[in-house]
């Protein structure tokens, strides 16, 4: 497993009250995976704008 990078407790309380779901321990994985690719990305495009920030536009398609 690798490194959480969600609050565990408020990704639930989330998915609890929009959806009076559960949310397994394994989702919290790929949701902490997904947020690590989208950083890289981000990260990428800050460096190609010679930047040393990441901005919300870095985070667009």
């Amino acid at each position: 497993m690798s490194e959480t990078l969600v609050v565990v407790s408020k990704l639930k309380k989330f998915i609890k009250e929009k959806a009076e779901m559960n949310c397994s321990a394994s989702a919290i994985e790929a949701i902490s995976k997904k947020v690590a690719e989208d950083c890289l990305r981000a990260i990428e495009n800050a460096k190609q704008a010679k930047r040393k920030t990441v901005l919300d536009r870095d985070f667009e398609e």
